[in-house]
């Protein structure tokens, strides 16, 4: 596999939109400048709306005020206290990084005992020829399990697969490409991304309710719908509108039969072996979960009439509000199965390494974590978010726009702004605080709100220049292609974003029409009158 080429090396960028797009992404400040900038403005903006004496008033469906929020001046002796004497706590209690955190023990042991690579690439080549296509795009999409290694162990695997049955391998390379890239927030199962989002988002809600739960497995039954949606859509314009246009081209300039680095395809007898024991392992461990659900001795089982909104009961089901821990546990005993039986793991100091070796991975996240929280806390405290929040619904409102229509534009507008900031959980920390509450004053839950988010934010991240991996999918590229740039690879990942922007966003719009669920204990809507029981 080619390495990832240093910054001497990087290729030209080409095309002068994406110059443009490389240029201004670019310029902005990281992430985590970004929130502390936001802090600074948070309390000058605090400052001017006590002077100015700025109130805003939320009413119910009958016409009768619930919430009244004025700002709290955090640019004075007591704001600083506040902030000093919270500083640790806010971080502390960030809800998102101790999900984050949590869900990387058991993903950790999966992915660096070479469980997920195993099993993506058993996906592609025991699937017949003819289905090789759509098996790719499912492939890509359920990467996301191990978050980026699908950037990584996919794409020159479908390229020489699809090289080797006499296709271009320009094809597999950009169908697996946007199957991970565009369908990134899709995926069968419950991964690390859900509870991430959700605790984001359960913070956003919460500066207009307080005691609103958002539960990870919020958009899972949508995300379902939508990986088979992303797996037919990708089958179709790779067959109607990328392949037959590389069809024509010659192999230099990536039509069928170019020249490029061979792969073993064959799954070795080691990486069967583990396959065996990490299927074995994971039938058991779901035995046992299901087991510890359904049957009263269980540590998971919940008695009937234990779970709804009354006195003494519980908000979800204890297995769904354990979806964190439930998660490492599937992912911690297969990892550890199939790395025992291909020797990966041979101690417990071979997982403590794997585990400690993931969490640096990660510590980007954590820095960006304690700023973000800052910023969630102040901005919250402040009482700006619910201001904002009353005052932009009311603008909203008086639109007169419908539910499907003020989410398509929400979609549109993160779609936009992906080009520019990369950061899935940067965006949404910034996007939700704002936006979350805002649309809950016009009835729209949280949860849903969060799925349209999703859907913007995946869509574009195949064709952004500020996607860290563009730059590696297209050196995988020019193993076929010699003169292949960014342009080049945008190009042909284009009618894939356009496509799945247009269908996914048809989709939402459709389940809101039915007002089918979209998940577990998953609203559609919300209403003011919440707060004034």
């Amino acid at each position: 596999m080619p390495n990832a080429p240093t910054s001497s090396e990087a290729p030209k960028r080409e095309g002068g939109l994406l110059n443009a797009i490389e240029r201004i992404g670019n310029a902005l400040p990281d992430p985590a400048t970004l929130f502390l900038i936001g802090v600074v403005v948070v309390f000058g903006v605090s400052w001017l709306a006590e002077f100015r004496g700025w109130e805003s008033v939320l009413l119910n469906t009958d016409g009768e005020q619930v919430l009244s929020a004025s700002a709290t001046n955090l640019l004075s002796a007591d704001g600083f206290r506040w902030l000093i004497e919270n500083l640790i706590s806010m971080f502390v209690n960030f809800r998102p990084l101790g999900l984050v955190l949590v869900a990387a023990i058991g993903i950790a042991v999966a992915e660096k005992s070479g469980l997920i690579a195993a099993a993506l690439k058993a996906i592609l080549v025991v699937v017949p020829r003819s289905l090789i296509t759509p098996a790719t795009f499912f492939a890509g999409v359920m990467s996301s399990m191990a978050v980026d290694a699908g950037y990584i162990v996919l794409p020159p695997l479908a390229a020489a697969i699809y090289k080797a049955i006499g296709r271009s391998p320009l094809v597999g390379l950009a169908a697996v490409f946007a199957g991970v890239a565009a369908g990134f927030n899709a995926n069968l199962l419950v991964t690390g991304i859900d509870p991430l989002l959700a605790g984001l988002t359960e913070e956003a809600a919460r500066i207009l309710d307080p005691s609103y739960n958002v539960n990870p497995a919020s958009n899972w039954y949508f995300m379902i719908v939508s990986t088979f949606m992303i797996t037919i859509v990708g089958w179709g314009i790779s067959a109607w509108i990328v392949e037959p246009r590389l069809q024509k081209k010659s192999p230099e300039e990536g039509g069928p039969g170019a020249d490029g680095d061979s792969i073993d395809l064959n799954l070795s007898a080691e990486e069967k072996r583990g396959l065996w024991w990490a299927g074995l392992t994971t039938l058991l461990t779901l035995g046992l979960i299901v087991a510890n659900i359904f049957f009263s001795w269980g540590f998971l089982y919940d008695a009937p009439g234990s779970i709804g909104t009354g006195e003494g009961q519980q908000p979800f089901a204890t297995w769904i509000g354990s979806i964190v821990p439930l998660l490492v546990i599937l992912f911690f005993f297969p990892g550890l199965g199939y790395g025992i039986a291909v020797g990966t793991i041979r101690s417990d100091r071979d997982i403590v390494r794997m585990m400690s070796e993931y969490m640096a991975i990660l510590a980007n996240y954590i820095v960006l974590a304690f700023f973000a929280a800052m910023f969630v806390a102040s901005f919250a405290y402040s009482g700006l978010g619910q201001m904002m929040a009353i005052e932009g619904g009311d603008l909203l409102r008086r639109a007169d726009l419908s539910t499907s229509a003020l989410l398509v534009g929400f979609i549109f507008v993160v779609a936009f702004v992906n080009l520019f900031v990369g950061s899935m959980s940067a965006k949404w920390a910034m996007l939700a605080t704002v936006f979350v509450p805002m649309l809950m004053t016009l009835g729209i839950s949280p949860e849903l709100t969060q799925v349209a988010y999703r859907i913007g934010d995946s869509t574009t991240n195949s064709i952004t220049p500020l996607n860290q991996y563009l730059v590696v999918v297209l050196v995988f590229m020019q193993q076929y292609v010699k003169k292949a740039g960014i342009g080049t690879l945008v190009s042909l990942m284009l009618p894939y974003s356009a496509a799945f922007l247009v269908v996914w966003t048809i989709l939402l719009v459709i389940w809101i029409a039915l007002g089918l669920p979209i998940g577990v204990d998953a609203p559609l809507t919300w209403s003011p009158d919440a707060l004034g029981g």
